[in-house]
């Protein structure tokens, strides 16, 4: 029994070159194609398919908002990201989400059929030039949370408060703490998270979302 595709993509010839593609040996039907992804969650919801090739840039709604929805609609297929796109924050987007694979629109025939194949058979398939700087993303990620750890819960609102560009003063009277006491826990903050000034600090907080918890 075949393998059946959607293909979501805004370019017709790039859609069209896949269909070719993956229909040469039999193997692979492509049952349905979208240009955008209102058109792609319309089709995944009306047609029977095992897996969704999804490009990131798509007009009216983008691959990440789309993946988001199918998931959040429990929709039944497994989705492959394909993208020109190799910043490892889309890969931990759409992983944090829960995609099944990522590769580059730049790889070849046969790694897009492996990936493939590999999420038909329960694995999950992230292209191998990506995976050195996804592991080093999660390795810097734990090591981020332990620093994080190490934050009592005011020198954590300090910190949140820098990260939204406020000073001393602000940060004092926000608290109601005095500018002395800010002044303690910042050098208390610097050295828990081995930064030099404040500036690294914040970089610090936006990296990793804690001004979200504001």
């Amino acid at each position: 029994m075949s393998t059946k595709v959607i293909i979501a993509d805004d370019h017709i010839l790039i859609r069209e070159g896949m269909r070719q593609l993956l229909e040469f040996d039999g193997t692979i039907e492509v049952v349905g194609e979208a240009g955008d992804g209102f058109e792609c969650l319309k089709i995944c919801k009306e047609i029977p398919a095992d897996i969704l090739l999804l490009d990131i840039n798509m007009p009216n709604m983008n691959g990440i908002e789309t993946l988001k929805e199918i998931r959040k609609q429990k929709l039944n297929l497994k989705v492959l990201i394909l993208t020109v796109h190799n910043e490892i924050e889309y890969l931990v987007q759409a992983t944090d989400i829960g995609v099944e694979g990522y590769i580059l629109k730049d790889s070849g025939s046969a790694e897009l059929k492996k990936a493939i194949n590999s999420i038909m058979d329960d694995s999950i398939y992230i292209q191998p030039s990506l995976i050195p700087a996804f592991n080093n993303y999660l390795i810097r990620k734990d090591t981020d949370m332990d620093k994080i750890k190490l934050l009592t819960k005011r020198e954590l609102e300090v910190l949140i408060e820098v990260a939204k560009g406020n000073f001393n003063k602000d940060i004092a009277l926000h608290l109601n703490i005095s500018e002395r006491t800010v002044k303690n826990h910042m050098f208390n903050i610097f050295k828990k998270l081995d930064v030099s000034d404040r500036t690294q600090a914040a970089v610090f907080a936006i990296k990793n979302n804690l001004i979200q918890l504001r």
